[in-house]
């Protein structure tokens, strides 16, 4: 089997390059399809995803069994203020893939996000849920799934959140940096989601990816928290002298409206390959006692 990487520095295909290298990870070992397999691991300097012509030459000469598009535009704020590039990374770098995949016969694993949900309900969103984006974040990633729906055949579109994981920045070591040079930090305490460990989604992702149980998927830590919730636990497990402080979303205004309510269901996961996601406290658990310090 070969598999294909986009968006490979970032935390989520690092992750993926170092259990497939390995053929293992924190929550077990990985299926035996891809042991041993042929992995190539790119980023925008190798692969522009935005490029239609550059995406089916590169695909047409290394032709992967699988495509896990992990590249994205992730930052919420930056978003609002630069349209055309969410539109092109997050929609048309979707698109070009699925059209580049459904060409060779490949298999595309696309990584979404919870954004795509108005955030306003009071139950977690499970497959079958209504989209309703309320920033260009998320409306941008919606269209990219819509893109992958109409061009490829055998895909997974699999919605994640708050992801966190041991290389590049994240909420977790922005929180424990924070709070280390200050002493204190302040929380939004109203928008409650799930934090979710990189290792898990990355397991999952090679789970899904050698089976034919296409569709949509939800892949996110299990219970959920607020963000001061999440900052509290951070604080506690990295044993800093710190107080967290609550605020609201009211009180903490930021370009790209946030959902309040945002937790996943992981439904489909029970459904099919079987939900093994860590509940959220025992898997940062794990990440504050593996994490041994900023790599980018």
């Amino acid at each position: 089997m070969k598999l294909l990487i986009t968006g490979s520095k970032g935390q989520l295909g690092n992750e993926l390059s170092k259990i497939l290298a390995s053929g293992e990870s924190e929550l077990g070992r990985l299926p035996e399809e891809v042991q041993g397999c042929k992995v190539t691991a790119v980023d925008v300097d190798e692969l522009d995803i935005t490029d239609m012509a550059a995406v089916d030459t590169f695909l047409q000469k290394e032709r992967p069994d699988v495509l896990i598009n992990c590249a994205a535009m992730t930052n919420v704020n930056g978003c609002e203020s630069s349209q055309d590039v969410a539109m092109k990374v997050n929609a048309i770098g979707a698109r070009n893939l699925a059209r580049g995949c459904e060409q060779i016969g490949c298999k595309l694993v696309h990584v979404s996000t919870d954004y795509v949900f108005s955030g306003d309900g009071d139950r977690p969103y499970v497959e079958w849920d209504v989209c309703n984006p309320q920033s260009v974040y998320g409306t941008s990633k919606l269209l990219g799934e819509q893109y992958v729906r109409d061009f490829c055949t055998r895909y997974f579109i699999v919605r994640t959140a708050w992801l966190y994981g041991y290389v590049g920045g994240n909420f977790v070591k922005t929180i424990s940096k924070l709070a280390r040079e200050r002493g204190e930090v302040k929380v939004v305490s109203d928008q409650r989601g799930n934090p979710t460990n990189a290792v898990d989604l990355a397991y999952h992702l090679v789970r899904l990816a050698v089976t034919e149980e296409y569709g949509v998927y939800h892949c996110t830590g299990t219970g959920e928290c607020s963000w001061y919730d999440f900052a509290c636990e951070i604080i506690r497990l990295f044993g800093i002298d710190a107080k967290v402080n609550p605020c609201t979303t009211e009180e903490y205004p930021t370009p790209a409206k946030r959902p309040s309510y945002s937790s996943l269901d992981n439904m489909m996961l029970r459904c099919t390959i079987g939900d093994e996601m860590r509940d959220w406290k025992d898997a940062l658990k794990a990440f504050v006692e593996h994490y041994e310090g900023e790599e980018s």
